[in-house]
């Protein structure tokens, strides 16, 4: 019997959506294991014990400095180089939310060594100037991320965010994300156009809701895949709208078939 694939999904002060995310792993087969940044220290929990790296919403450290900018910094102290090492041997990893946000405030991604050092992209406030908590319409973009559902296909899932607006560095950033196929997901409309506010909770560049490095085995996404899990978390379900699976679950799915 093949052993199931082991998940680590980091919390510290602040995230709150450590158990959910867990949860969702567990639905699609993998073994879950929720622990504090600070077990990276002590030793008692070492990344290479495990095949898939999450870092959950919430609002780490109250989102002081910048939203993920602290809990980025543990991260860098805490792994230095084993971080890339963990990818680069075949790991897998997930930034849902706030862990999107830290991902790319420690430049895991968008991972490219071709953009000049610093980050290349940030996660600014949004343009609502507000704290914005609602559904939206994704559209799946072709990409090489191991992580995705059936490309082409717009799939629905929660936001629920202050700081999320996806801003590149500079025009050669977005075009090298596009030309490497790192643009994963973004938001539209419900028909399928290009989505204005509300419909694009933010104001990110071009749309982008979501990443992957290189090598498709780390994403980092602002919606919340571990809310939409089955039917009955859908807003709409009792009136027979929504997916049984939900299309979150999906993600969580092809990561534990990738590692098969």
């Amino acid at each position: 019997m093949t052993a199931k694939p082991r998940v680590l999904v980091l919390r510290a002060a602040g995230t709150n959506c450590d158990m959910e995310t867990a949860f969702a792993f567990e639905l699609a087969g993998a073994e879950s294991t929720v622990a504090h940044v600070n077990r990276l220290s002590d030793h008692s929990v070492r990344l290479s014990d495990f095949q898939i790296l999450a870092i959950p919403g919430g609002f780490s450290y109250g989102d002081d400095v910048a939203a993920g900018k602290v809990f980025a910094v543990e991260l860098e102290h805490r792994l230095g180089g084993e971080l890339g090492e963990f990818v680069a041997g075949g790991g897998l990893a997930i930034g849902i939310c706030n862990g999107f946000q830290v991902l790319v405030k420690t430049g895991i991604l968008p991972g490219n060594d071709g953009f000049a050092p610093g980050e290349a992209a940030t996660l600014a406030a949004n343009d609502s100037q507000k704290y914005e908590d609602r559904w939206v319409t994704l559209e799946v973009d072709e990409t090489p991320c191991v992580w995705l559902p059936p490309d082409g296909r717009r799939i629905e899932l929660p936001v629920a965010h202050g700081e999320g607006k996806f801003v590149p560095r500079s025009i050669e950033v977005l075009s090298a994300l596009k030309e490497g196929r790192q643009i994963v997901l973004r938001y539209v409309r419900p028909d399928g156009g290009d989505a204005g506010y509300p419909e694009n909770p933010n104001g990110s560049v071009d749309g982008i809701a979501g990443i992957c490095d290189p090598t498709g085995r780390v994403i980092g996404l602002m919606p919340h895949p571990e809310r939409y899990t089955c039917q009955r978390q859908h807003p709409r379900w009792t009136r027979g709208e929504g997916r049984d699976p939900g299309d979150g679950r999906a993600f969580f799915e092809n990561a534990v078939k990738a590692l098969a």
